[in-house]
């Protein structure tokens, strides 16, 4: 058995990574912390029936594990990392704060310095899809944001096939309230978000723009500019993100159709919806999956990509649970079916 470690375990994310890791048969948690709910239990904190204690970081036994799982805020997360690389325990990291490889850009978009700079270039990026080679033999790895899971995994077969055209890439996503954390604001408040649609940070402020230029940029370093428009959606979990790219000349909607099935094919959480059918958030809440439509617009030299995940799974705990599966050599559906 794999025995684990969670961080941040009062917060959705986290509460997430205990619900995948209870069930999956090669995984014992060893702990479960955090620092504003220590000394209670999960059955004080959500609303489920089997109780787990919860302890604070100090009380964490590092000593007793092979992995934690870091559901944290950027900018404590790094801390809790160093700490754990130190006596041997891998660490897979829901936060911000291994994902982009410049300390200089950290500090621009995250407004502090990286505490931990020279564990940036051992992080590597978890987008299972993409990076299992490098996940299988990683110490640390930086979990993806939620929009940039929806977003990369379906732009990169374009980006590397030289598909994507000169022009900008559109990027129109709207996520569930959960995105947002457990910490309350007046933005996530019952009565500002129902029967309400609110965009944020659009245009090129987000956060997680850097991130997904980073990875579109490792394949082709001329590509985009990405401009990025999320919005809230009054649902508690989901992503929908609606892609407008540009396409290269000679390209068409059903030759991006078959790059998509061809690079994804024996993907188990990869799926690829056929010709007039456009992905929902219903093909995805609630499980680990990334459900991708094309549509062509061939007057305007463009297709659009919709993809579909669950902010929570695939865009978080799933995910982290499925590169914990490539880490330690298991089926990578494990804990995930």
């Amino acid at each position: 058995m794999i025995r684990a470690g969670i961080y941040g375990v009062s917060g959705y994310a986290g509460f997430e990574v205990f619900r995948l890791l209870r069930r999956h048969p090669m995984v014992e948690i060893v702990f479960s912390a955090s620092e504003s709910g220590a000394g209670s239990s999960l059955a004080q904190l959500f609303p489920v029936l089997e109780d787990f204690p919860i302890v604070s970081f100090s009380e964490a036994p590092l000593d007793q594990v092979d992995v934690v799982f870091l559901a944290l805020p950027h900018g404590v997360s790094a801390a809790v990392a160093r700490q754990a690389l130190a006596v041997g325990v891998r660490v897979i990291d829901l936060s911000a704060d291994f994902r982009l490889k410049d300390p200089i850009a950290y500090a621009r978009w995250y407004k502090e310095e990286h505490s931990a700079p020279d564990l940036l270039s051992e992080a590597v990026y978890g987008l299972t899809e993409w990076n299992r080679s490098a996940i299988r033999s990683a110490r640390l790895i930086a979990n993806p944001g939620c929009y940039p899971t929806a977003t990369l995994l379906a732009l990169l077969p374009l980006v590397r096939a030289g598909a994507v055209g000169p022009g900008p890439i559109i990027v129109d996503a709207k996520s569930g309230v959960s995105g947002a954390g457990r910490k309350p604001s007046l933005n996530t408040h019952f009565v500002e978000v129902d029967e309400n649609l609110s965009p944020y940070n659009i245009g090129r402020v987000h956060r997680h723009l850097p991130e997904i230029e980073q990875m579109l940029h490792m394949f082709n370093g001329t590509i985009g500019p990405l401009v990025f428009s999320p919005q809230l959606l009054p649902v508690a979990r989901g992503i929908l993100a609606t892609i407008y790219v540009p396409l290269a000349s000679g390209w068409t909607e059903g030759m991006v159709r078959d790059l998509l099935v061809e690079t994804y094919g024996p993907e188990p959480f990869v799926k690829v919806l056929p010709p007039g059918n456009l992905a929902t958030l219903r093909h995805s809440v609630g499980t680990n999956l990334c459900v991708l439509s094309v549509t062509g617009v061939p007057e305007a030299g463009m297709v659009i990509l919709t993809a579909s995940i669950d902010n929570l799974i695939k865009g978080a705990a799933g995910q982290a649970v499925q590169n914990l599966n490539v880490m330690f050599g298991l089926p990578e559906t494990a804990g995930l079916l």
